[in-house]
């Protein structure tokens, strides 16, 4: 039996080796003609042999019989069929035996030499019968007539159901490794939409990040340097009511930058969801993945870049911070990721120093090599009389975020404190990130 016929038999419950219930019945009903063909023929085989009458449809009956385990057992059945041949009886018991023995899964060297060992028996008793019977009179005809009817009745009860069998087979199998590759192809296909899923539910998972670091960057330094201009409005709104409107100016233009900052990047999220949400007849994955890379882009071509050092480094003094910038090196022409990261690592250097150590003297150092690009923020001991009180919350991301941010574009990135009790945050990034 195949795999698919021992599935398809459990499923359907046949009895014994029958797959189907239907196939036991027809079995037994071939079975029942082919003991009666041979009981009949049983009888005109006891007269010619001398037995009696009783011996011989016993005999049929037995050979005819056996065609019930044809399914079991081809090629017990095809070997009955030939011994039962001289007696000439079994025409059935032969052709059904033939058939089902070339049908099924029995080496086709084995199935070949009894198929010839069945040819050549009909054959010979063929030709000693139809010899017989001119002998006896009850033919006359030419000599020729003898070996063509021994040929021809041995090659139409031999080949006709051989050949039938084998096409049988040959499509049954073919039919059975269609199936099979059919189902091969959908356990493929449901292991490749778990892997896309996953990947997509990564891709998500990777721009929520990105999102969280970005609007961390933009949100936390904005807020600080408010919070600092702020503080600075409470202590001089009394005493100096000039730089009091000059700290809320800043403070108003702190808040609309965050502002505009913050509507671009929603802006950008937006965009991608509505190109997910209008291709939803297209492969989710490729369209997700393609929306939140399209996102990715232009939020990273429209974003900050070198160039906008000195107007960060000036929002920082400008809320009281002493900061020394020195440059080396050449600037070189870096892709817009590289010079992105560069910039928020040393604006989230110098939002560590507005919340940790406020008042404290800074230094950005920014060097070109050729091959990469340093950076380096560093900060003196925060004066004294600045309590714990001065310093502003922090959830300890921004450090995380920054680490992971270098490390995707192959770099290296430190923090800790200083020797001298500062605080010091360095990167490496490859100029081709």
């Amino acid at each position: 039996m195949t795999t698919t016929g021992v599935e398809h038999h459990e499923a359907a419950g046949g009895p014994w080796w029958w797959g189907r219930r239907r196939s036991a019945v027809f079995d037994g009903v071939l079975a029942a003609a082919s003991a009666a063909e041979c009981a009949a023929e049983g009888v005109a085989f006891a007269g010619r042999a001398g037995v009696p009458v009783a011996v011989g449809v016993v005999l049929g009956v037995l050979a005819g019989s056996v065609l019930v385990l044809r399914r079991r057992w081809p090629i017990a059945v095809v070997l009955v069929s030939i011994a039962v041949t001289p007696a000439n009886m079994g025409f059935l018991l032969t052709v059904v035996g033939l058939y089902t023995l070339a049908a099924s899964e029995v080496p086709r060297r084995i199935t070949g030499a009894l198929a010839g060992m069945s040819l050549a028996g009909t054959m010979i008793v063929t030709f000693v019968r139809s010899q017989q019977d001119m002998a006896q009179g009850e033919i006359e005809l030419g000599e020729w007539f003898v070996p063509f009817v021994a040929v021809t009745a041995s090659v139409g009860v031999t080949a006709a159901p051989l050949l039938l069998g084998l096409y049988v087979g040959a499509r049954r199998r073919l039919m059975e490794s269609l199936r099979e590759r059919a189902d091969s192809l959908e356990r493929e296909l449901q292991l490749l939409a778990e892997r896309a899923e996953e990947r997509a539910e990564w891709a998500r998972n990777e721009e929520r990040t990105r999102i969280a670091r970005e609007m961390h960057d933009v949100v936390a330094h904005r807020v600080s340097l408010m919070v600092v201009h702020a503080a600075a409005l409470q202590a001089v709104a009394r005493k100096d009511p000039e730089k009091a409107v000059k700290n809320a100016a800043l403070v108003g233009d702190m808040g609309r930058q965050a502002l505009t900052e913050l509507r671009e990047m929603l802006g950008v999220l937006r965009t991608g969801e509505a190109s997910r949400r209008g291709a939803v007849q297209a492969p989710l994955t490729v369209v997700g993945e393609a929306a939140a890379a399209a996102a990715s882009r232009a939020q990273v071509e429209e974003g900050p870049c070198l160039a906008d050092l000195e107007e960060l480094l000036g929002q920082s003094r400008s809320a009281g911070m002493a900061v020394d910038l020195s440059v080396d090196g050449v600037p070189g022409s870096y892709p817009a990721e590289v010079e992105q990261t560069a910039y928020r690592v040393i604006q989230e250097g110098l939002t560590n120093v507005h919340k940790h150590a406020s008042g404290a003297k800074t230094y950005v150092r920014l060097a070109h090599r050729g091959g990469e690009v340093a950076m380096q923020v560093e900060n003196e001991p925060p004066p004294e009389g600045v309590g714990d009180e001065a310093r502003l919350p922090s959830g300890g991301n921004g450090l995380v975020g920054m680490k992971e941010r270098v490390g995707a574009l192959g770099g290296v990135f430190v923090s800790g404190p200083t020797d001298a009790g500062g605080f010091r945050v360095s990167a490496v990034i490859p100029a081709r990130g």
